[in-house]
């Protein structure tokens, strides 16, 4: 009796248990439901994020590519700068000087009211025309030339490396150079210039020279002048220009010792720095 009382199996509470076993789930830390992604990761799209958690060893990592920077070259402002502004104040400085030299020439021209000095070919005489054995022509002008200055408050100064020639159709026939002197306002000087020169196989030209003068009865010459000048304005004398006279003479024949009549003489006058 009493060995059957003490084998006696007592049912456990089933409720009991059940409930300590809740109540334990309930207190057990909840297992994350979204993988955790190491700090200084991205989740992929299309991979599985579970494999960032993998360590280190069965990691899969892509190719290193070395990526070299693309190095734009620009040319240096500064410099660039530098030069625009000296090429600004260059042309500026050339402007103003230019704008300068016209207001003087108009102050000057204003003042002074500066005309064009006059030419003019008064007497033309041969002493030597003649054609040598060897078919050379030596040639001797005597050229007598009126210079005018019509201004009343300009003077021209005539200077030294003058050139004076006497041409007929291309063939420089003579020449020679004007003296240095002064002319004064309103002045008129008579100068008397001695032209010779030489000529090289001169007999194609002897036989131009009869026919021109045979058919036409005259004979056209060149006669050109440079002079360099200096233009005195009052007492400012300016810097040396250079005078360019041509006249076109027409005379009747070319014979040594004999008169020479000019039919007609005109001369142009141009001058340049």
């Amino acid at each position: 009796m009493d060995m059957a009382n003490h084998q006696k199996i007592h049912p456990l509470n089933m409720s009991s248990g059940a409930h300590d076993d809740q109540q334990l789930d309930a207190e057990a830390p909840q297992a994350p439901t979204v993988p955790l992604v190491p700090r200084g990761s991205s989740k992929s799209d299309k991979g599985d994020a579970a494999a960032h958690l993998l360590p280190r060893d069965n990691q899969h990592y892509p190719p290193f590519q070395r990526t070299i920077p693309v190095i734009h070259t620009k040319p240096p402002k500064e410099r660039s700068s530098c030069c625009c502004r000296f090429l600004c104040w260059t042309l500026f400085l050339l402007f103003l000087l230019i704008l300068l030299i016209g207001v003087v020439a108009g102050i000057l021209y204003l003042v002074f009211q500066p005309k064009l000095p006059k030419y003019s070919i008064d007497r033309l005489q041969i002493t030597q025309f003649n054609l040598t054995n060897n078919s050379s022509l030596t040639a001797t002008f005597d050229v007598t030339i009126t210079a005018r200055n019509p201004n009343k408050k300009v003077g021209v100064y005539y200077e030294g490396g003058s050139h004076i020639s006497v041409w007929y159709t291309g063939t420089n026939l003579c020449q020679g150079s004007l003296p240095r002197f002064y002319q004064g306002h309103r002045n008129t000087t008579v100068l008397n210039v001695v032209l010779s020169g030489q000529t090289n196989d001169a007999n194609t030209l002897i036989t131009s020279l009869q026919q021109q003068q045979q058919q036409t009865g005259i004979i056209p010459l060149n006669l050109r002048v440079i002079q360099p000048v200096r233009i005195k304005f009052g007492k400012l004398k300016i810097m040396k220009v250079k005078f360019r006279v041509r006249c076109r003479l027409d005379v009747d024949n070319l014979a040594a010792n004999n008169a020479i009549n000019i039919r007609n003489s005109s001369c142009k006058f141009r001058f340049r720095l």
